[in-house]
């Protein structure tokens, strides 16, 4: 899964240690029970706990209805349309808030961790012997924000939509890579004629073909992809500024990149639904809030500040400050951050053995206002620390995590004749965290040998410029969080060359294409389910040692502020983003 806005210099992986959440006001201690820490060693060790039998409603002791929540972040805001919301931001606040899924996670308070429970399904749904085909049976009495009831054949049509590559290029791939007609399928819109046979309706179950066994697709299903849409209302240009809610809250006013009301869904039924709350009276969110301005806005506390929160990080300069209110909320989650040179163009591993070299991580963190072992932890491998089957290695022999040397870059750099090498990068010309990281990393390159073209554009352009193959770049700075604790949720994705030929990139920000490689991937998911982890493991050594196709700046975790009034702000170890299912005010 993809980040909520352009990695410049942090990486997050995929595990949290948070404290435990409640309704009971005491948020300064539990704060400070983990002041200053977060699970460095365990950052993908996340979603792994499961409970199918759970059921609605949901209630928190103590907790009270009423009040606005209101959200402020500097990091914009990506396409809202289920099929392609893939950002950490759109991902979160869809599938938490809005638009309801197969399943879900829900926040433990006993672990401080997230459970994987049922959502529409009955269940967890139930898997054949070889984990090649999943029955899901709907829960009666669902409907949409208009009244509608939620049908088995909205959430095949939903399925048939994620596959649409061409019509919706950042989105998640994972229904293309593992359904039966997944790979020849192009959706509805792209082939609105062509057979797909990897999903249909018996009764009230959703039953999936699958042409790989999957195992994971419990996790995939909790996705807003995986979720029900009716094909009458379906018009992506449409739908994409108001999906048809199924949760507690459904769109109001909305401008795209800038603003979001959410308000209460009056449809919403919280007997039906084992995960969600709806406290707040509604959610007004703000995505162009300076980043300096959300820091001094949170550290105020007062009059609406108090009932304000962010799931962007705090500075690393205001870190103790914020520390000392007690309304800090600290966690770990599976993100690497890492720059990808494009390796139709950068072809030669030398050079990129040479950027690794040359990039100033721990300068581009301070730069950046990154905090060291907190939202900024120095990486290695792909996949990142608690990933089922991991082992930590060197990809690059003598290079020791978040060390530079540009000497050493200027040999492999004459090695390869190539000194002088220019090196095009995207960074966000309105966002002055990116524009400090930019002078930092541009001086270092320059100090390498290389030559440092910085390409300017702005924070809502970035992403979809990065995505675009064509684009006059290349080096691409992306971020990637496991969408389950597992290699299947790394490699097809970020490293499988499958969707190079479709419109976009997906997230092969490195435009990597290696046969070999992607007959590995397919070998690996043929695999028995426990013999899966040590060959992702295995691949990731070769990936990195043979063919260095990216080189990883950090791994990471979140620093998010919220106000007095605030309660229930803990992280969703899943993907760093807040605990919205348990947020309320406290009037």
């Amino acid at each position: 899964m993809r980040l909520s806005k352009p990695i410049i210099a942090i990486a997050v992986a995929s595990a949290l240690a948070l404290s435990a959440c409640g309704g009971d006001g005491d948020s300064d201690e539990r704060s400070s029970d983990n002041k200053g820490k977060i699970d460095t060693g365990g950052l993908a060790d996340t979603g792994r706990a499961q409970d199918p039998a759970r059921q609605g409603p949901v209630t928190i002791e103590g907790a009270k209805e009423g009040g606005t929540v209101k959200v402020i972040s500097y990091a914009g805001l990506n396409t809202m349309d289920p099929s392609e919301a893939y950002y950490q931001n759109t991902w979160s606040i869809l599938a938490n808030l809005v638009a309801r899924s197969l399943t879900q996670y829900v926040y433990d308070e006993e672990t401080g961790g997230m459970i994987l429970v049922p959502d529409l399904a009955t269940d967890l749904g139930t898997p054949n012997d070889d984990f090649t085909e999943w029955r899901f049976t709907l829960r009666e009495g669902i409907t949409y924000e208009n009244g509608d009831p939620v049908t088995p054949e909205d959430v095949v049509f939903g399925i048939k939509r994620s596959m649409d590559r061409t019509q919706f290029p950042e989105g998640p791939a994972y229904s293309n890579d593992y359904f039966v007609d997944g790979d020849t399928y192009d959706g509805p819109y792209t082939s609105p004629d062509a057979e797909f046979n990897g999903a249909r309706v018996e009764g009230n179950d959703v039953v999936i073909s699958m042409r790989t066994p999957f195992p994971d697709m419990p996790y995939w299903g909790s996705f807003p992809a995986i979720g029900p849409i009716p094909e009458d209302a379906s018009d992506p240009a449409k739908y994409a500024l108001h999906p048809l809610a199924t949760g507690p809250y459904m769109f109001g006013d909305y401008e795209p990149e800038k603003s979001l009301t959410l308000v209460r869904n009056p449809e919403w039924d919280p007997a039906t639904d084992p995960g969600r709350t709806a406290y707040p009276e509604k959610y007004v969110f703000d995505f162009q809030t300076p980043q300096a301005q959300v820091d001094k806005i949170m550290l105020s506390d007062n009059g609406d500040a108090q009932t304000t929160l962010t799931y962007d990080d705090v500075l690393a300069a205001n870190f103790r400050k914020f520390e000392d209110t007690g309304r800090l909320a600290l966690g770990g989650f599976p993100l690497t951050s890492y720059w990808a040179p494009d390796y139709r163009k950068i072809t030669d591993i030398r050079i990129r053995q040479a950027l690794a070299w040359a990039y100033p991580y721990k300068d581009a963190d301070l730069a950046g206002g990154y905090i060291a072992d907190v939202t900024s932890v120095m990486g290695t491998n792909l996949m990142p620390p608690g990933t089922a089957g991991r082992t930590e290695f060197n990809p690059i022999e003598g290079h020791e995590p978040g060390s530079t040397d540009p000497e050493k870059a200027k040999e492999l750099l004459t090695e390869a004749d190539a000194v002088g090498y220019e090196i095009k990068w995207l960074y966000a010309k309105d966002d002055e965290n990116s524009v400090a990281v930019k002078d930092v990393v541009s001086a270092a390159l320059k100090k390498a040998g290389f030559t440092p073209t910085p390409v300017p554009t702005t924070v809502s352009e970035l992403s979809t410029l990065r995505a675009n193959k064509d684009t006059d770049i290349n080096v691409r700075s992306a971020g990637w969080i496991a969408d389950w604790p597992s290699g299947g949720s790394w490699f097809p994705p970020v490293i499988e060359s499958t969707n190079l030929e479709k419109e976009g990139l997906g997230a092969n920000y490195a435009v990597f294409n290696e046969p070999e490689v992607d007959a590995e991937i397919e070998r690996i998911l043929s695999l028995p389910v426990d013999e899966q982890p040590a060959a992702w493991d295995a691949l990731d050594k070769t990936v990195m040692t043979d063919y260095l196709p990216l080189f990883v700046i950090r791994y990471g975790g979140v620093a998010q502020a919220h106000g007095s009034k605030i309660e229930g702000h803990f992280i969703d170890n899943t993907i760093g983003m807040p605990t919205w299912k348990n947020i309320w005010v406290n009037q």
